[in-house]
């Protein structure tokens, strides 16, 4: 099957002697602050490039999540393992945002007593009434086992700890059911992997807020080790839960997938152990620093109400195992009858197969449009000890992808030392907003790793976007041909009625430079070329991205093209 590929530039990479030597004093004044401390940091938020860091500190900030509130699309909450050496500190990052991510303020570490027991591997989750939750390890060797506070005023204060549960374990992921309507409303689950055999994945949920939580239960009983264990909820308030299956020696890869469902809150399970088979990447990759990797599973669900409400996915990185190449590739999964059949793989990223470029870490969401957006590092425009970071994203549940690499500029991965071989964090997230995709993750070109962002209009991404007028399916806008292009393209749209058209290009920061058509036209398909060398005021596009918008009927369809001089 044909799938669509966008391919940016590297011109859109930070350059230019004044930029530079801006980044270095900024990163000396930031480096210079000490901890834990409050601030606001603002930053216009344009289309995609024009990275930043939402709270600029001196401790690393790896392993990175972010949720919005149910109650309010502007209010957003972040966090991350924060950690330094020389004083010793580790915690979890508190960051927050209540314009969408235009500004941020926080702390580097939960305030919630007792502070010094505090061990990361954050966990975070918004509730029905806009509480915010967080679970965290206990330091080990002082206070084992997994903990929750609660804020009630977005993250100022904290509650003392609750305990979960006191067992070893790896960090808890959360999720919150936010629908009015389902029968466990309000309701917000936990799920972990427990450290002892049978290496088990467990959960518990809590009604209150994190006030309380129920007696932690056991979700599967592997025959082999499990690993990892994420966590969503779906249509009905239906909750799903995914784990790896890993071989049995050590670098314990990533080898089958299991899967979990309830319908009833969390008190009951229906498991299946293995769904399908896949080769992960558990291990260290040793042209990236030696940075430790995984192929662990992440899971979404369509909430959508559109077309493929109730699917789900699942996402992995693989590779020596179709369709991923020799070398790591995304690879996902879909399942339409509620978790009972799943497809073959579906490769994610677009770049040529086995071309000894690596893509790692993928974080998984679907927004309001039921869109598939994943963001994962990927290497394909750098040299193979750097990284950049690159959104795929579908409207057609995941038939096709458009890419777009997110990230203004590369950095070269290091382990942060102290926790474990080639520690870097294991994950990055995304979320969005009515509006916006909010993609986070962790980048160390300032000299320490610290959490990056860009909010990417959705306009500007494939969205179909209702604003008055008759069914957008009354019309489609074609993937423009040659892509990339030098120095004219054709783009071609097909009406079901006739009516009046309007089709514009717009540059990367949302700026209009030209109107192709601007006319009432016949029902059919209509061809028109675009000649990037030829505007009407004499002037020349340079190389770059760029949008071209179809408005039907007040319904309007955006695509990127890529001109590649």
């Amino acid at each position: 099957m044909m799938k669509t590929k966008s391919q940016i530039s590297n011109k859109y990479q930070l350059s230019g002697s004044k930029n530079r030597i801006l980044i270095i004093l900024l990163s000396i004044v930031f480096l210079s602050v000490s901890y834990p401390q409050n601030s606001t940091f603002k930053k216009s938020a344009l289309t995609i490039g024009n990275n930043y860091r939402i709270y600029p500190g001196n401790v690393n900030q790896s392993e990175v999540f972010i949720v919005k509130s149910p109650k309010n699309d502007n209010l957003l909450f972040s966090s991350a393992n924060t950690i330094n050496f020389i004083p010793f500190f580790i915690s979890e990052g508190i960051y927050v945002t209540t314009d969408g991510g235009d500004s941020w303020r926080g702390k580097d570490t939960c305030t919630g007593s007792p502070v010094d027991l505090h061990g990361g591997d954050p966990g975070i989750a918004i509730d029905k009434n806009g509480t915010f939750i967080l679970t965290r390890r206990g330091r080990g060797g002082f206070d084992t086992g997994l903990y929750s506070h609660f804020s009630t005023d977005n993250g100022l204060t904290w509650s003392p700890q609750k305990t979960i549960i006191t067992d070893d374990l790896e960090r808890a992921t959360l999720t919150s059911d936010v629908t009015p309507g389902n029968q466990f409303y309000g309701r917000t689950y936990a799920v972990w992997l427990k450290f002892s055999n049978p290496f088990s994945v467990w959960n518990a949920f809590t009604d209150n807020g994190g006030e309380s939580w129920s007696q932690p239960q056991q979700i599967n009983n592997p025959v082999q080790r499990s690993a990892g264990g994420e966590i969503t909820l779906g249509i009905n308030g239906k909750v799903y839960v995914t784990w790896a299956g890993v071989s049995i020696t050590s670098p314990f890869k990533e080898v089958f997938v299991g899967f979990a469902k309830s319908s009833d809150g969390g008190n009951n399970w229906s498991t299946t152990e293995n769904i399908f088979n896949i080769n992960g990447i558990t291990g260290l990759l040793e042209n990236k620093g030696s940075i430790r990797v995984n192929g662990r599973p992440s899971i979404a669900a369509d909430t959508s109400g559109g077309p493929r409400n109730g699917w789900l996915y699942i996402v992995t990185v693989q590779k020596n195992f179709a369709p991923a190449g020799s070398d790591p590739d995304i690879i996902l999964y879909r399942s339409t009858d509620d978790g009972t059949s799943w497809s073959p793989g579906i490769r994610v990223n677009q770049d040529p197969l086995s071309n000894g470029k690596t893509q790692y870490f993928p974080a998984i969401h679907i927004d309001k449009f039921g869109a598939v957006n994943i963001i994962f590092y990927d290497d394909r425009n750098t040299t193979n000890d750097s990284t950049g970071v690159f959104l795929a994203r579908s409207t057609d549940g995941g038939n096709t992808w458009n890419e777009f690499e997110i990230s203004d500029h590369n950095y070269k991965p290091t382990p942060i030392g102290g926790l474990g071989q080639g520690y870097q964090g294991d994950n990055i997230g995304i979320t969005s907003t009515s509006s916006r995709l909010l993609p986070v993750w962790m980048d160390n070109s300032t000299g320490i790793y610290q959490i990056w962002t860009v909010p990417i209009d959705l306009s500007t991404v494939d969205v179909e976007e209702k604003e008055h007028g008759t069914n957008p399916a009354a019309f489609n806008l074609k993937q423009n041909y040659p892509n990339p292009f030098n120095p004219s393209t054709t783009i071609e749209y097909t009406l079901q009625t006739g009516s009046f058209v309007t089709l514009k290009i717009f540059n990367i920061t949302g700026n209009e430079i030209f109107t192709l058509v601007n006319e009432e036209q016949q029902a059919g398909t209509h061809s028109v070329n675009f000649d990037a060398s030829n505007l009407a005021d004499g002037s020349k596009l340079s190389t770059g991205i760029y949008f071209y918008r179809l408005i039907v009927a007040g319904y309007s369809r955006t695509k990127s093209m890529v001109l590649l001089k």
